[in-house]
């Protein structure tokens, strides 16, 4: 499909005469006045070039692109005007990232060139978003393998967290959660340089000695450290880093932070994190969550709310037993897969998902696997969204951002 463009004025014969002119060379759509072509973009796009007038009634050219950048960010911005006044000029480019800015009467050949510039730059920005996601996406997934395979453990941890994350994440509404999800997944990446008695003792709940215990607060700075190279992911490198950080700033790393200025990553993991290790320690959830609650100050009241949502949702899922050829993404392990030889593969509490599946279609054509699977059935949007109203108003809020809800869109 061509690559089109949208024209945007409070004048009508300058559009159709701008269609006139344009149409042998673009794709060209028109609309007059500003909310029409914010309906244009909405319904009509997505526009590779969206040129507007600055002057228009109800809503000039700046907040018109300041709202087409939150529609439509991948679009580029071309400012055409008759008034030629430069603070207009410095403000729109500044509050709309404008690409260009044009003056009236713009001549043919200056707009055709700007347009196809547009064009191209559009079709850079495309070019290097989806080289980056996919670089993003392959990184993150030979990451998440190499933990399967170094230390299933840790890995059975991450995809255990990663599921109450996602599930306390829409609870509270926050945005980003991709950074949230990757954050999770890649928590337990320091673990690799751990020795493996010390990994014996620490998931096993054994007390360590002061030596393992100083290993065991190094594993958040390795993953960040390690994370924080890779672009696009400075900012799940710096939720990883203060993972073990406690609500009221105690904990590591030592600093001044606490409160609403750790990140909200980073307090989603803390209390998902100890909560895994309390369970897994042969808790019940319901004393795993009491155990949390006996420790004020570690955990931010509004997620640990949230967590008790989760938790009160998952025990109304379905309980079934499965082949491994019924077994689908999004299904939770309900206990343990052992091969036929008796090795644990898979530890339960684990979100089905493909490298799961691919894992144990790989065991079951050499070794074998023990059938049936026992797995939870997820639930309904509509007890999501109870669940949801049952947490009620949580108030989680970023830092910096007054009234909107807790925080990573890069999202896919």
């Amino acid at each position: 499909m061509s690559a089109k463009i949208l024209f945007v004025d409070d004048d009508a014969h300058l559009l159709a005469a701008m269609q006139r002119q344009l149409r042998r060379f673009f794709e060209v759509d028109a609309a007059l006045g500003p909310h029409q072509g914010l309906e244009a973009v909405s319904s009509g796009g997505p526009y590779a070039v969206i040129v507007s007038d600055l002057r228009m009634p109800g809503m000039d050219g700046i907040r018109f692109f300041a709202r087409v950048k939150e529609l439509s960010p991948d679009s580029v911005r071309i400012m055409l005007t008759g008034n030629a006044d430069l603070t207009a000029a410095i403000e729109a480019v500044n509050e709309g990232h404008i690409f260009r800015f044009l003056t009236k009467p713009c001549p043919p050949e200056v707009l055709t060139k700007a347009l196809e510039m547009g064009l191209n730059q559009h079709r850079l920005v495309l070019a290097e978003r989806e080289l980056l996601e996919k670089t993003l996406s392959g990184g993150i997934q030979v990451l998440t393998q190499i933990l399967s395979l170094i230390n299933p453990e840790a890995f059975g941890r991450a995809s255990r967290i990663t599921r109450y994350v996602r599930e306390v994440a829409f609870v509270v509404k926050a945005p980003h959660l991709w950074q949230l999800e990757t954050a999770a997944m890649l928590s337990q990446i320091g673990f690799i340089l751990l020795p493996p008695e010390v990994l014996t003792k620490i998931y096993r709940c054994r007390p360590l000695s002061a030596e393992e215990n100083q290993l065991l607060q190094m594993h958040p700075f390795v993953a960040a450290d390690l994370l924080k190279r890779i672009p696009r992911l400075e900012e799940v490198s710096e939720i990883i880093a203060y993972q073990e950080k406690r609500f009221d700033g105690s904990g590591i790393p030592q600093d001044a932070r606490k409160g609403p200025d750790i990140p909200l990553g980073s307090r989603l993991l803390k209390v998902v994190l100890d909560f895994d290790i309390l369970e897994t320690a042969g808790l019940s959830r319901t004393q795993a969550v009491q155990k949390l609650k006996q420790r004020p100050g570690w955990y931010d009241p509004a997620l640990l709310t949230a967590l008790e949502a989760v938790l009160w949702i998952e025990s109304r899922y379905d309980l079934k037993r499965v082949t491994l050829r019924e077994l689908t993404d999004s299904m939770i392990l309900d206990d343990d897969v052992f091969t036929k030889d008796n090795t644990m593969l898979i530890a339960k509490g684990q979100e089905v998902n493909p490298l799961i599946r691919k894992r144990l279609h790989t065991f079951a054509e050499t070794v074998g696997i023990k059938e049936p699977l026992r797995v939870l059935v997820p639930i309904t949007g509509r007890q999501r969204a109870a669940a949801q109203e049952s947490a009620g108003r949580l108030g989680v809020q970023e830092k910096n951002e007054p009234g909107a809800a807790a925080d990573p869109s890069a999202g896919k």
